[in-house]
């Protein structure tokens, strides 16, 4: 709006009493349109991204309406916690190391987006190695291994690029690539093959617009690790394919064969990796924030845009917390081995005790895990007539046997479910006992059924 003053003399003389300013208000036609276009009401929508990101685990989930059986307790077998029971509790130097870092009072005001460079320091010589030697400047701190992912992801990939995914697989890929724009292509993984994955159908999927393939190994939710040669076949793809790595490695050093997990970084010669993981499991504090992304690029085919758009990203929102990143260098240098040794041994003893179980069970094929805190079990849904699929199936166990699996639905692979192995001993005991009865009360014998292939 435009306003021009003009000042009125009186009687005809430069010097008077009362001056009369007269505001003519005079509208452009820019102006008029505006107006026109002025909103007359509310008209508050969620953005496109937001109606874009789903979780399907919570999607699945919340839709399911059974109530557990009120005369059994509920034995939750879903989330992947290890806190959650109290049986697993952190070392107490991990306690320690936090304890100090509150008492120094160093850790209470901001850090540089990336994460302190001592800390990164930390970081980079707890996983460097001669095959893949890694600086501080090579290392990324995030608010846990999830924004690693998503921010790896981002780097990576823009709309109406593609990423390929395992299927099964952890969910939370497709969530965040899904909210960016990205398109997810699922490649299988084979369970007769204890879920290496079918490296062929994997090839297949590769186009001119498919921007990462992403490795998650160990692995959620199949328990599985690939042996060195398979992973060497992995990259051996991807170097084929022109074709850069996520490897979603949370659950590394997680394994129930000692020297059985390799990174995929270790062996790689001229593929480019990202590498993700974080202080979660291996440490069991998932509540404490802190993960990481591993730079692994020799032939600098990343070059200085990748490094530069993570430093990008990462100054979006500020990171992880300060002060386990101030306790950092004690929790990595301090923490006894047979901590380690001894969560993987509780883990292990928990999968044999349920593969063993369950493996006798008529119409359940359980895999045998190798790592990670996960087992996943086939459901001969043919000798389920009751239930059309591993949804209806895994709602029925809750409602009759107070039993919750994840129908593995929730990770693009129906009939089977998923099983988490940190619970107590007697709990997973139990857990396998009214397993077992549901199935036995259920089952149907079928002449002309074909049973699951599998490693019983």
């Amino acid at each position: 709006m435009q306003t021009d003053s003009y000042v009125i003399k009186m009687n005809g003389s430069p010097i008077h009493q009362k001056v009369l300013d007269i505001h003519v208000n005079i509208q452009s036609p820019n102006e008029v349109e505006k107006m026109r276009l002025r909103k007359t009401s509310w008209a508050v929508r969620a953005s496109e991204m937001a109606k874009k990101t789903f979780n399907p685990i919570r999607t699945i989930v919340d839709t399911m309406k059974s109530s557990p059986n009120p005369e059994k307790p509920m034995i939750a077998l879903s989330i992947g916690d290890p806190t959650v029971f109290g049986n697993l509790p952190t070392d107490d130097q991990v306690m320690k190391a936090m304890k100090d870092a509150i008492d120094s009072q160093k850790y209470n005001g901001y850090a540089p987006s990336i994460g302190y460079l001592p800390s990164r320091e930390v970081v980079a010589k707890y996983y460097t190695c001669e095959e893949a030697p890694l600086e501080a400047k090579d290392v990324i701190l995030t608010s846990g291994c999830s924004q690693a992912i998503e921010l790896a992801l981002a780097v990576l990939a823009n709309p109406g690029q593609n990423i390929l995914v395992p299927r099964p697989g952890f969910s939370l890929y497709k969530t965040l690539a899904l909210s960016l724009g990205i398109d997810v292509k699922l490649y299988n993984l084979i369970p007769e093959k204890s879920w290496e994955i079918d490296l062929k159908h994997m090839e297949s999927l590769v186009d001119d617009k498919t921007a990462c393939i992403i490795i998650n190994n160990p692995s959620n939710p199949c328990g599985s690790v690939f042996s060195r040669k398979h992973l060497q076949k992995i990259l051996a793809v991807a170097s084929k394919q022109c074709v850069p790595i996520l490897a979603d490695e949370i659950y590394g050093d997680m394994v129930f064969e000692e020297g059985a997990y390799q990174s995929l970084a270790s062996l790689s010669s001229n593929v480019p990796i990202l590498s993700c993981g974080g202080l979660a499991k291996r440490w069991l504090v998932p509540g404490w924030r802190l993960g990481w992304i591993l730079i692994h690029d020799r032939k600098d085919i990343f070059g200085k845009e990748i490094r530069e758009g993570l430093v990008r990203l990462s100054q979006r929102i500020l990171g992880p917390c300060t002060i386990v990143q101030g306790a950092l260098e004690q929790i990595m240098k301090r923490t006894p081995q047979e901590f380690y040794d001894s969560t993987i041994s509780f883990i292990k003893s928990n999968a044999d005790l349920c593969y063993t179980t369950l493996s006798s069970v008529p119409g359940l094929c359980p895999v045998r895990p190798a790592g990670a805190m996960y087992l996943m079990v086939g459901i001969e849904i043919e000798h389920f007539p009751e239930f059309e699929n591993d949804v209806v199936f895994t709602e029925r166990m809750i409602s009759e046997q107070s039993v919750f699996c994840l129908p593995a639905t929730c990770f693009e692979y129906p009939n089977y479910f998923r099983i988490v192995l940190t619970v107590p001993e007697e709990m997973m005991i139990e857990a396998c006992r009214r397993i077992r009865e549901f199935c036995k009360l259920h089952y149907h014998d079928c002449d002309n059924s074909h049973d699951l292939e599998c490693d019983k």
